[in-house]
């Protein structure tokens, strides 16, 4: 089965350049999978995975099969290389997201499971993910 890639995100548009050059390849969706998340991602040079976030509910973790991508979180930065992993548990507060800041594409494996309820904080903007809808800070709406 061939997999279309992705190349969308729900980002307001003022946040959506970061993720300028994701290729994402949503398997678990093709797969009829409801469980959990399995995505192929390719990453341009310069593309990030996401804005920096946490969820409060869901499990993530990522698995490098191509390509050298700093890891971002509230420790700092760290290179991964083909065949490391990262993980994030639920509700940890620690920002993460992926950044491909060399001059060739990165491809990883991005697994996450699908909680009834999930709610994600962007530590680094004033975005919130609350009841499946993007809202500021303060509760207002994109």
């Amino acid at each position: 089965m061939s997999i279309e890639a992705s190349l969308t995100t729900i980002y307001p548009n003022e946040f959506k350049p970061m993720c300028v050059g994701r290729e994402k390849r949503k398997i678990g969706e093709a797969l009829g999978l409801n469980n959990f998340g399995v995505n192929l991602v390719t990453l341009k040079p310069g593309a990030a995975s996401s804005q920096r976030h946490w969820h409060s509910h869901s499990d993530e973790f990522c698995f490098i099969l191509q390509g050298e991508v700093a890891l971002i979180t509230n420790a700092g930065e760290q290179i991964l290389v083909p065949g490391m992993a990262a993980g994030f548990p639920a509700n940890n507060g620690d920002g993460h997201h992926l950044v491909n800041k060399s001059d060739a594409d990165v491809v990883y494996l991005e697994v996450g499971d699908r909680p009834l309820r999930d709610d994600a904080d962007y530590p680094d903007i004033d975005m919130l993910l609350r009841n499946g809808k993007l809202v500021h800070r303060d509760g207002t709406p994109y």
